[in-house]
């Protein structure tokens, strides 16, 4: 099957960190030891899968594409805007500027992905658990809200030219 034109493998790499594109597995190592640094007290880490129901339905599959070259700079501004938005609600008694995230990365699946296999990944490091935590659910809410990425899922005894594309949220 080949791919969408639009829908392509892309990666950023910004000051808070990396986000790619791919139509290979997500190597979930790989997106937690690249916000690995040694002033980091916490990494936060999500992995959305691909569960195997959804609504009473057996799910088969999932596939994405995206615009993958709006999509990447979105990811990229949100990681950004994530980065902004916890160093403002960070209160420090300390005069020394210390940066809320250290590093951020965000990886999403193109293509098919089966049942149990990690569609996104997200990873952060943080001085603090807090923000963190707070950076990580944030980013993936704002990916699912305005990335360019869109899912099918396929369900076990439909038809395959039933599935619908479907925004990301």
């Amino acid at each position: 099957m080949l791919s969408p034109s639009s829908s392509i493998e892309a990666t950023a790499t910004t000051t808070e960190g990396f986000c790619a594109l791919s139509y290979t597995p997500i190597d979930v190592n790989k997106v937690t030891s690249s916000v690995q640094d040694d002033g980091a007290g916490a990494t936060a880490v999500f992995i959305g899968t691909t569960r195997n129901s959804f609504e009473g339905k057996s799910v088969t599959r999932l596939e994405y594409q995206a615009y993958s070259k709006l999509a990447i700079k979105t990811m990229a501004d949100i990681m950004h805007e994530a980065a902004a938005l916890v160093s403002r609600s960070t209160h420090r008694t300390s005069s020394q500027a210390v940066p809320a995230l250290i590093r951020c990365a965000v990886h999403h699946r193109l293509g098919i992905v089966p049942v149990g296999e990690p569609s996104i990944v997200i990873a952060v490091s943080s001085p603090h658990r807090k923000e963190a935590f707070v950076a990580c659910e944030w980013i993936l809410e704002e990916v699912k809200r305005k990335a360019q990425i869109w899912k099918r899922e396929f369900y076990e005894g439909e038809d395959d030219n039933t599935a619908e594309w479907k925004a990301n949220r």
